[in-house]
């Protein structure tokens, strides 16, 4: 998940990927009152087990995030902590993963569904039974119907584009499904893949084995949807809420308020602890403002979760008190660039590897927090919390250092021997700018004179590297991104970003537009593998092959200070997101 930055953080151990007028900082500064066990305590404990474990409820949780999300549609959201956001308070699937620290919060539960699924046919047919009792927000009954429209919506990629597509992938089977909006159906559930012979009963027909297809169903865009209630594209903007909140208010751009809905029944949620009354959501508070709140207590979570900028770091690590709040978890992702096989002169693999072997990543890995705020250094597109990642390092890039030499080599077998023009694509927020600039830096030690071109970040993976179009029209020829795993395999993290058949023409993720047969084919062979360690075996082969191609330069792998609130309560980091679980938060009074 992009973290996309994307993604999730995800691994195959590890499962690896607001300020309110209420409440003063003295208030905020107030140790956690405990109703339970005691909990652990110190640096980094938020990763090794639950800091403040309480069961008290009420107050206003105040969180906080520099931008808007990409989406609030769970149709269209893909920024890892949209996901952990919205499973934790206002979404519901047929199943998700437990609140639990450490490898129980990789296993999946039922949610929406009574137990796992029943797999028949070879596992091909995966057949759910829901609870009783669950409810949208306005008091209407969720039924099977529910969430197979949720399912039919991502296939309208015209309309609602950015999200992961998987479920298109894995349920089309030729048919050419355009979604709801273009349904010829009566009642708008025309996808023939999916069944609900009654409203409890909700049957996936898969045209062939797919081991992983559990986790697309713990996904936002695989939770129910009411057709009534669908506004499409403007979805995003109010939508229906099946988990223990709803949304008051959404003003783009300044703030989300979410209050308690009372149509959600806790006897149905084993995963959801509904603590706050309130959940404040401040957007638009620059990132160092964000990190002075944070400090002073003037709020609780910065729910970006990609640790606090450089001029923080010290005053946290460097300070006692205000360290034995703060967390360093490996996050599951990989920081990166995309090269782009379209734009020239990156067309010819010369350049490409001209960039590879330029890069200075000790400089970015500073730009970021250095090895302990910013990451370990990468060197392949597989992180180490992924099975299937090796040492494999074709361009010698472990210690970080640039070669200077091997750089004009390549310029000069591409036939640019003394540099050439491109354009670096980037957000224009938090610690992307600086790693930006490090890496603009690098490049013009070789000639590569490289042009910084910032976006806004609700905008920047669906629209500005995430559309074919404008990354040609722009001449980005080289685009920085974010990645970690949306579910816990390596086809959870690699497929979307190299698979040749899956570049989109809006919503993109494979942003080098990167077509291999040789890939796609073991792509296929990896999918249809039931033996976890033969498939492993076979990603370890396409990652060798896409680092061979240079059109994917890692930088590091993604660690992130993160700084909590003393008043938060429940605090733990999960495996399946590599930061906070929202679900579990609460605050003392």
């Amino acid at each position: 998940m992009r973290m996309r930055t994307g993604a999730l953080a995800a691994g195959s151990v590890a499962f690896a990927l607001v300020l309110s007028a209420c409440g003063s900082g003295n208030d905020s500064a107030k140790p956690a009152e405990s109703s339970g066990p005691q909990g652990v305590s110190g640096f980094n404990a938020a990763t090794k087990g639950v800091v403040n474990p309480s069961d008290k409820k009420g107050g206003t949780l105040k969180l906080v995030n520099s931008a808007d999300p990409d989406s609030f549609d769970p149709a269209r959201a893909y920024y890892a902590y949209v996901w952990n956001f919205m499973k934790g308070y206002y979404v519901r699937s047929l199943l998700t993963n437990e609140s639990k620290p450490g490898e129980d919060g990789l296993k999946l539960v039922p949610d929406l569904a009574q137990a796992l699924p029943e797999i028949t046919d070879g596992g091909k047919t995966y057949t759910f039974k829901l609870k009783s009792g669950i409810k949208f927000e306005d008091g209407s009954p969720i039924t099977s119907k529910d969430i197979k429209y949720g399912v039919e919506r991502v296939f309208a990629q015209d309309v609602l584009s950015g999200g992961p597509t998987y479920l298109v992938d894995v349920l089309d089977q030729g048919q050419k499904y355009p979604g709801p909006y273009k349904d010829t159906d009566p009642n708008k559930l025309g996808l023939k893949s999916v069944e609900t012979p009654d409203d409890n009963t909700i049957v996936f027909r898969l045209k062939e084995p797919l081991s992983d297809f559990s986790y697309l169903l713990a996904m936002p865009s695989a939770a129910p949807v009411p057709a009534a209630k669908d506004t499409g594209d403007k979805y995003g903007e109010k939508p229906v809420s099946s988990g223990p909140y709803k949304f008051q208010s959404y003003d783009q751009g300044k703030k989300a308020v979410l209050v308690r809905n009372d149509q959600w029944d806790p006897k149905t949620d084993t995963v959801r602890k509904a603590l706050p009354d309130q959940i404040d959501l401040t957007i638009g508070t620059a990132p160092e403002e964000i990190d002075n709140q944070l400090l002073s207590g003037e709020i609780d979570i910065d729910t970006a979760q990609t640790g606090v900028q450089q001029g923080a770091q010290p005053k946290i690590l460097l300070d006692a008190e205000k360290k034995k709040n703060a967390d360093e978890p490996n996050t599951g992702f990989i920081r990166y660039f995309s090269i782009s096989t379209k734009v020239a002169p990156f067309d010819n693999i010369h350049c490409r590897k001209a960039v590879e072997y330029a890069t200075d990543k000790v400089t970015m890995q500073t730009a970021r927090g250095g090895a302990d705020a910013g990451g370990d250094i990468a060197f392949n597109m597989l992180p180490p919390t992924i099975a299937g990642h090796d040492d494999y390092d074709p361009y010698n890039t472990k210690s970080g250092k640039p070669q200077i030499d091997k750089a004009k080599e390549e310029l000069a077998a591409c036939g640019k021997p003394n540099g050439f023009d491109t354009v670096i694509a980037t957000r224009n927020s938090g610690k992307e700018p600086k790693t930006a600039e490090a890496l603009q830096a690098a490049l013009k030690n070789v000639g590569i004179n490289a042009r910084l071109d910032p976006t806004e970040p609700s905008l920047y993976f669906r629209s500005t590297i995430g559309s074919p179009s404008n990354v040609h029209a722009k001449g980005y020829g080289l685009m920085m991104a974010g990645w970690g795993a949306d579910f816990p395999t390596a086809y959870g993290f690699l497929q979307v970003l190299v698979d040749g058949r899956m570049i989109q023409q809006s919503g993109n993720n494979n942003y080098s537009e990167l077509d291999d047969p040789e890939i796609n084919k073991l792509i296929d062979q990896a999918k249809a593998e039931t033996d976890p360690k033969k498939a492993a075996d076979i990603w370890a082969q396409i990652d060798h092959k896409v680092m061979d191609s240079a059109v994917m330069v890692p930088f590091v792998y993604d660690k992130a200070l993160n700084y909590r609130n003393p008043r938060v309560t429940n605090v733990f980091v999960t495996q399946y997101y590599g930061m906070y679980d929202f679900a579990s938060l609460g605050v003392a009074s």
